[in-house]
């Protein structure tokens, strides 16, 4: 499966009550697998974002129909980026002629 990151900001609501955090993230992780998707990692962090997860959709149309879903809630706001691995890096750099 695709494997994307996606960068997390909590919005002002998303931060009104900071000990429903880790519930967040959990139902985040629900909704990841209802969209057939896998949470790989997942961490909390200091600077520009205040978490980064690395998770697998079965493809894009897929990734991008679980941000919108979460970002509906108002909580956090989203950065999506589709991730290669080395094996799909060397699929990428044979095609160049």
């Amino acid at each position: 499966m695709p494997t994307y990151i996606v960068l997390m900001k909590a919005t002002q609501k998303g931060l009104a009550n900071p000990k429903n955090f880790l519930k967040e993230v959990q139902a985040a992780h629900e909704t990841i697998e209802k969209f057939g998707g896998k949470q790989l990692d997942w961490n909390l962090t200091m600077g520009q974002y205040d978490a980064v997860a690395k998770v697998e959709f079965p493809d894009d149309y897929t990734a991008a129909a679980f941000t919108l879903s979460i970002a509906k809630t108002g909580n956090q706001e989203t950065t999506t980026m589709r991730a290669f691995n080395l094996t799909e890096l060397k699929q990428i750099v044979d095609k160049i002629p």
